[in-house]
């Protein structure tokens, strides 16, 4: 089963930045979405963004409306997550997640982003 590998997570300063990337660890077809969500200790996992594999829309979270910039390579599969102006509430486990046109999903396996001083 191909699996979604999420990479470009780690430790970053308030209003430092950060790009995640998530990318299929072989082929896969029939993408319809692509998004980000994430989870921080105690809270349950929340949606951050989403991009259509056609580029048709992306959508946002309020919380990171602005700061946070979703896009992909179509060409490889990859979704991106550039996030800018990062708060310390930003912090938690960063998750992809690929939906297909036959309404199955992937999730990857989660990358950690701490925003501390």
């Amino acid at each position: 089963q191909v699996q979604l590998v999420e990479s470009g997570g780690g430790l970053v300063q308030p209003g430092g930045s950060l790009r995640l990337s998530c990318a299929p660890s072989g082929s896969i077809f029939s993408i319809n979405t692509m998004g980000w969500y994430r989870q921080a200790p105690g809270n349950q996992r929340e949606w951050v963004a989403t991009i259509a594999l056609n580029g048709a829309y992306t959508n946002y979270a309020d919380s990171v409306k602005g700061r946070f910039t979703i896009s992909s390579d179509n060409a490889k599969n990859t979704v991106y997550l550039q996030m800018n102006s990062l708060k310390p509430e930003d912090t938690a486990v960063y998750f992809c997640r690929f939906r297909f046109l036959n309404s199955r999903e992937s999730w990857g396996q989660g990358t950690q982003v701490t925003v501390s001083s």
